[in-house]
């Protein structure tokens, strides 16, 4: 009642700033934290509130400092507008009506009554932060950035204007070497939280699911408690191992390749697994290129065997190769009937998929294999295969990582380095 009558005796310009600020309605972790850091990590489960955290602290600067220059960083162009600057807890959603940016598309910039710009990047081009300056930054999913390391070296040495240039970075943890890096430096402030800090704001059905489904489990404790969770012991492969196979220069064009197949691991049943889909190929040095995920959910047979043709038409695939353990006939059937119109090659699992993984992860060691770009769900799943069998990671089935088994068996075979077959 207290705080009631204090209000009632303001006018009514002064309560409207006061339920406008963002301090009085923010948890203290949503706010930035004192002292004179120069990166703050958001580092937190989904549903906390770090878009909103982020958008915030955004919108401060922009209002109050008309000659603030802001980098909106996200994994792509899409992510940045469509989240950042579009979104449920964007910049333009959560402005005041007087006081709102002006969005110019064509320009990818926020402008502010007073002068203040914000210009979004995509991570995933990260040479197109290499020229402009800017005083502040906002880095949004950075767990998520394809090419992380290079995109945040390039932001941060952009950070030239201002008297006191600042950047924030928000993310869900994964420990990618990038997120790696920013949590173990003592001189970053980092923030961490929960879903459940923020499940007053929450649909109550959604909290409940997620406890019921992820509670205790070690994707929980990731995707919603915060938790930076590192290597799991025994694993077949690291993130060390996966960072240090990261493709360095340009991703070859497919006339370049000389030979690529695409693994298939389909789903046990129409509404089940995921159905993993992963594009692989030699390049002219005779290295193995992880190129694409193009796993797919939930999807029918007529959905999966049309995304796999789709990847091998992108790519001009030369074979694909499909597990057909649940049932090889349908699986032929069902992908022909997706007009693939180039081998298919059926294998059978007849060993554990430790015991199938333990060679390609023995050729990643070997320094034969290279990711042409950050594959997240997919490099969870490497993550979590077990020496010796088991797997301990996201989902009920490695069906990412045993597609990626089947493509880089394949291509890793004696004979799979022969010049691949044009078709007429």
């Amino acid at each position: 009642m207290k705080r009631q009558d204090a209000l009632e005796r303001l006018g009514a310009g002064t309560r409207r700033a006061l339920m406008e600020g963002w301090a009085c309605r923010a948890r203290p972790a949503q706010l930035p934290p004192p002292g004179a850091w120069f990166v703050w990590l958001i580092m937190a489960g989904r549903g906390f509130g770090k878009t909103r955290a982020g958008a915030e602290w955004v919108r401060a600067i922009a209002e109050a400092d008309d000659t603030a220059r802001i980098a909106l960083v996200a994994a792509s162009l899409h992510e940045a507008r469509s989240i950042m600057v579009e979104g449920e807890s964007g910049l333009l959603a959560i402005a005041p009506a007087d006081r709102r940016p002006h969005w110019h598309p064509a320009l990818r910039q926020l402008v502010w009554p007073g002068g203040a710009r914000a210009t979004i990047y995509g991570a995933s081009e990260p040479d197109t932060l290499r020229g402009p300056q800017h005083s502040h930054g906002w880095a949004d999913e950075i767990a998520k950035w394809p090419r992380g390391i290079r995109a945040w070296d390039n932001l941060v040495m952009g950070l030239r204007l201002g008297r006191r240039p600042r950047i924030v970075a928000t993310t869900t943890p994964r420990p990618v070497a990038l997120v790696r890096r920013l949590a173990s430096d003592p001189t970053v402030a980092v923030t961490q939280g929960r879903m459940r800090d923020n499940r007053a704001m929450l649909p109550r059905q959604f909290v409940r699911e997620m406890d019921r489904s992820f509670a205790a489990t070690r994707l929980g404790r990731q995707e919603l408690d915060g938790e930076l969770l590192l290597d799991t012991p025994g694993a077949l492969w690291t993130r060390d191992l996966l960072d240090r196979c990261r493709l360095a220069g340009p991703v070859p064009s497919p006339c370049d390749l000389v030979r690529v197949v695409v693994g298939v691991d389909p789903p046990a049943s129409e509404h089940g697994d995921a159905c993993g889909i992963v594009v692989a190929a030699l390049d002219a040095e005779g290295r193995a290129l992880v190129l694409e995920d193009a796993t797919v959910e939930q999807a029918s047979p007529q959905r999966w065997a049309q995304a796999t043709a789709a990847a091998a038409a992108r790519w001009r695939a030369d074979r694909v190769v499909a597990e057909a353990n649940n049932g090889g006939a349908m699986v032929a059937a069902v992908l022909r009937a997706a007009d693939i119109a180039l081998p298919v090659r059926l294998v059978h699992a007849s060993r554990g998929k430790s015991a199938r993984a333990e060679p390609v992860a023995a050729a990643y060691e070997a320094g034969r294999v290279r990711h042409a770009g950050l594959f997240a769900a997919l490099e969870d799943q490497l993550c979590s295969m077990m020496i010796g069998g088991g797997y301990e990671g996201p989902g009920r089935s490695p069906d990412r990582a045993d597609a990626l088994v089947w493509s880089l068996a394949d291509l890793l075979a004696p004979g799979g380095a022969k010049a691949r077959l044009r078709r007429l």
